[in-house]
C-alpha cells in the first residue's frame, strides 16, 4: 500500500513559505518523536539549507515515543550542522518555555529591538504546530484539532524576548518515497483518513509491533504474540473485545480503529515506530518501483522474432 496526500493549499502553502524563508533567522521544524524523519518533509529541509538557516528540531510528543530511541535520535540530529534538537511535549509549559532561550541560542546575532529574532515554524500536519504556538504565546491564537491540515494560512505573531513568530500550514510533500514513511504517518495520524484505509494500516502497525514491542501487545490485549502476524493481532483484538459484525463475524474495521487510537493515545505505552538505525537499514534496502518512464530491459526471450 502506498500512501500519498498533497490537498491543494499545501502547494500553495509551499510556494508562501519558500517566499518568507528569505526573510527569517531561523526555522523551528516540529517533528512526531516516534517517527522523526518519516515526519520531516525533505522540502522543509531543502528550503532551509539553500538559505542556510539554523534549525531547532522539535520532537514532540515525546512523552509518547520510546525514551531510548529518542536519545539515539536527539545524537543523531544534533550531529548535523547547524541543528540543535529537543526532546519535549508541546502540551507541557515547562517544556515549552525552554524553547525562545534554545532559540536565541541559534541565532545570536538577532534579538534586539532593532533586530527581532524571527522564526518560521514549520512541520508536516498534526505533530503540533499549533499547540506549540498557542504554548509560546499563552493564549488561543492558532487552531487546534484531532484532524491534520487544520491550519491552512501562515500568519505573523509577536512573542516576548523581541522574537517574532511565523505560523505556517501544516505541509506534506508531493510524493511519499518510502511506503513505509506513508504508512507510518498514516497509524500517527498525519494523514487525512479519506486517504487511507485503516485496516491495512493497523495491520502494518501491528507487525512493526510485533517485531519491537510485542510484550505491549500481550499487555494491552492479552494475546500471545508468538507464532501470528499483522492480521492475526487485529483478529485477536476483535475476539477479545467483542467486536462482531450483525452476522457474527469479527468486525476487524472496529478493532483496527481500536489498535490505532491505542498507539496514538498512548494507551498501548510508549512507542517509536522507528529508530536512526531502523533508517539506516530502511535506505539500504530500499528498491524504488521501476518508473514507466524508464524503459524496460528486453531479454533474449522476450524479443520478437
Amino acid at each position: 500500500m502506498s500512501i500519498q496526500w498533497f490537498p491543494g493549499h499545501m502547494n500553495a502553502a509551499r510556494k508562501k513559505a519558500a517566499e518568507s524563508m528569505e526573510k527569517v533567522d531561523l526555522v523551528i521544524e516540529v517533528l512526531d518523536a516516534r517517527v522523526p524523519q518519516a515526519s520531516s518533509n525533505p522540502m522543509i529541509e531543502s528550503l532551509r539549507r539553500a538559505r542556510q538557516r539554523p534549525c531547532l528540531k522539535i520532537l514532540n510528543k515525546s512523552d509518547l515515543a520510546d525514551p531510548d530511541a529518542t536519545r539515539d535520535w536527539l545524537a543523531h540530529y544534533g550531529a548535523q550542522p547547524q541543528v540543535h534538537a529537543v526532546a519535549l511535549s508541546c502540551r507541557k509549559p515547562a517544556d515549552v518555555a525552554k524553547v525562545p532561550t534554545l532559540c536565541l541560542k541559534l541565532a545570536p546575532h538577532r534579538g534586539t529591538v532593532l533586530k527581532p529574532l524571527r522564526v518560521m515554524i514549520m512541520g508536516i500536519p498534526n505533530v503540533g504546530k499549533s499547540t506549540l504556538m498557542n504554548a509560546l504565546l499563552k493564549k488561543r491564537v492558532a487552531k487546534v484539532g484531532d484532524e491534520p491540515a487544520v491550519t491552512k494560512t501562515q500568519q505573523r505573531l509577536f512573542l516576548g524576548n523581541n522574537i517574532v513568530l511565523i505560523d505556517t500550514p501544516g505541509m506534506m510533500w508531493p510524493k511519499i518515497e518510502h511506503p513505509t514513511d506513508g504508512l507510518m504517518l498514516a497509524a500517527s495520524h498525519a494523514i487525512g483518513v479519506n486517504a487511507i484505509i485503516e485496516e491495512e494500516v493497523a495491520v502494518f502497525l501491528a507487525e512493526t509491533l510485533l517485531q519491537r514491542y510485542p510484550q505491549l501487545l500481550a499487555a494491552r490485549y492479552g494475546l500471545r504474540p508468538e507464532g501470528t502476524d499483522g492480521v492475526g493481532v487485529v483478529e485477536a483484538i476483535a475476539a477479545r473485545r467483542g467486536f462482531r459484525l450483525r452476522g457474527g463475524d469479527p468486525d476487524l474495521e472496529k478493532a483496527a480503529h481500536t489498535l490505532l487510537q491505542d498507539y496514538r493515545s498512548g494507551a498501548l505505552g510508549r512507542i517509536s515506530l522507528e529508530t536512526p538505525a531502523s533508517r539506516v537499514e530502511l535506505l539500504a534496502t530500499y528498491v524504488p518501483p521501476p518508473s514507466l518512464a524508464e524503459p524496460q530491459e528486453v531479454g533474449e526471450d522476450d524479443e520478437s522474432t
